[in-house]
């Protein structure tokens, strides 16, 4: 399968070492991390047209990813020492 787009590491790039550090220290970051790389190899499937789906279910699914990212970016910027 090609490249997947939107992965975390390229979303936060400069926020790669506490991405590992938050999933091995934090069972709900490790939790939210697996949600939203699922949900996004489901998105690039059906961009893809390896899995089909309406326009609306891809839609909610964007919907679904950007709050997964949004929660995720909230506890590593939490992280970050000041």
């Amino acid at each position: 399968m090609s490249h997947t787009p939107h992965e975390l590491t390229e979303e936060f790039p400069s926020q790669i070492e506490a991405l590992h550090a938050l999933k091995l220290t934090d069972a709900h970051f490790r939790k939210l991390s697996d949600d939203y790389h699922e949900l996004n190899r489901e998105i690039h499937r059906i961009e893809s047209e390896v899995e089909p789906a309406s326009d609306e279910t891809l839609e909610e699914k964007k919907k679904q990813r950007l709050l997964l990212k949004d929660q995720i970016a909230v506890m590593l910027n939490k992280a970050q020492p000041v």
